[in-house]
């Protein structure tokens, strides 16, 4: 597949030939031009991602087609080259928006260095924008913004089983969605035009709960003035999310083992049980077969609730919804927020894309919320990240049969370990590393690492 199309324009025959051939190899589409006019007759025959061209040259001069790029294909990124540079043409070129400015005689392999840093922020470009057209898809639904296989497994499987009246456990890391996998289960039941309740197990002591859940008549205890309704009763119809059930006191699980079993409750000072109509969706970020070897949870209990488990990955195996969530909460914050903030800049999307998460999907729009919030224009900087996303853990590396590596091995298993963090964005690898794309190059290529 190709890298993407590159125009290239120079009246020396020789520098046009060169570049057609080191770019064609690089993997771009190249068309390649001697003249200025017949390059204004390209831009209007097809569109370029990415245009070189020379500064200087006779009819048509660079800064004509830099202003043509600008008229009728605007997200094309165009590098000027000229003999000639001086501080104030370098200052007029970055004025009408050039992306960059080469001096001649130049180094190819600065050539490619800047080719490639402009074609990946055309790239960037249009993924934002196809991520904000995927975001606004999904505006007012009880859906699940992911592109992730594994999620996508899940949904499959949460839309099979929502019909159904069994009852789910979720699991996974606090902050992955689990409450929301919760509603769109509700959502795509029968019981989805019913109430969809939802009770935290760990924000209250026992006897709170207690009520919370099955409630109370009138005169069952001091104060207590008039019947309530428990959730379980007040559910009738629809569903019941009990988050955080390991939270739960040994008494109340038997309490609502009963429950599950009889499907009825019997509020606080009633005589009378109640029948329950209600589908039950429990959620734990815990290990609950260790709790259940150490006699923290009912094992009756988790037999009741894992009817169907559900487990949520967390979202530092799922790198690949970062942008899509981050672009969702972007637009959620800067409409609350009323501000006029659109875009997610190529660094901070870079920085984004290697951080863990250990807060998951939450954290994710903590940090985004902050971003929209101290934004200066339309756009969240990298400088509008907290600092320690910026900073990678460093690993010691060591073999199986426990021998120390090479200082050859070391480097390498590092170079490829910066790469997978950096999610294989090269240029983002080569900063953290502290050397330049083309050092990066040949170390890659030394140790095979050109694929990864």
């Amino acid at each position: 597949m190709s890298k993407g199309r590159l125009l290239i324009v120079d009246d020396e025959k020789v520098a046009v030939k060169n570049l057609e051939h080191v770019l064609k190899k690089e993997g771009y589409d190249v068309v390649a031009t001697q003249s200025g006019v017949n390059a204004l007759a390209q831009l209007d025959k097809q569109a370029f991602d990415v245009v070189l061209t020379d500064l200087r040259m006779e009819k048509i001069d660079g800064m004509q087609i830099l202003q043509k790029c600008r008229e009728n294909q605007p997200d094309t990124e165009v590098i000027l080259i000229t003999g000639f540079a001086t501080l104030e043409s370098a200052v007029e070129a970055m004025k009408h928006g050039a992306f960059y400015y080469i001096a001649k005689p130049f180094r190819l392999d600065e050539v490619r260095k800047v080719v490639a840093e402009a074609m990946e922020k055309v790239h960037l470009r249009a993924e934002n924008r196809a991520l904000r057209a995927q975001v606004e898809n999904f505006q007012g639904k009880v859906r699940i913004i992911t592109q992730n296989t594994e999620m996508q497994r899940l949904l499959e499987m949460a839309r099979q089983i929502a019909p159904t009246d069994c009852n789910v456990l979720l699991t996974g890391e606090s902050g992955t969605g689990k409450e929301l996998f919760a509603r769109y289960l509700h959502h795509h039941s029968h019981r989805g035009g019913s109430p969809f309740l939802a009770i935290n197990c760990g924000a209250f002591n026992e006897e709170l709960l207690a009520n919370e859940l099955f409630g109370h008549v009138k005169g069952a205890f001091t104060g207590a003035a008039a019947d309530k309704k428990g959730l379980l009763e007040a559910a009738a119809g629809g569903t019941l999310f009990l988050d955080e059930i390991t939270e739960m006191s040994p008494t109340m699980q038997v309490k609502l083992l009963r429950a599950l079993q009889e499907r009825e409750v019997l509020p606080l000072g009633a005589t009378r049980p109640i029948k329950l109509n209600v589908r039950f969706v429990a959620a734990t970020n815990r290990d609950v077969p260790e709790m259940i070897r150490n006699g923290e949870f009912r094992q009756d209990l988790w037999f009741r609730l894992n009817v169907v488990n559900l487990h949520i990955p967390p979202l530092s195996q799922r790198r690949e919804d970062i942008p899509l969530l981050a672009y969702h909460f972007l637009a959620k914050c800067a409409a609350r927020m009323k501000k006029r903030v659109t875009e997610i800049a190529p660094q901070a999307m870079d920085i984004l894309r290697t951080y863990d998460f250990p807060g998951n999907v939450r954290e994710l729009e903590n940090i985004i919320e902050r971003g929209v919030a101290i934004a200066n224009g339309d756009t969240i900087e990298s400088a509008n990240l907290p600092d320690d996303l910026r900073e990678l853990a460093i690993r010691t590396f060591r073999k199986k049969d426990g021998r120390l590596p090479s200082l050859g091995e070391q480097e390498r298993e590092y170079i490829h370990w910066v790469l997978q963090e950096a999610g294989g964005n090269q240029t983002l690898a080569a900063q953290i590393l502290g050397i330049d794309r083309v050092s990066l190059w040949r170390k890659l290529k030394r140790y095979e690492l050109e694929k990864t």
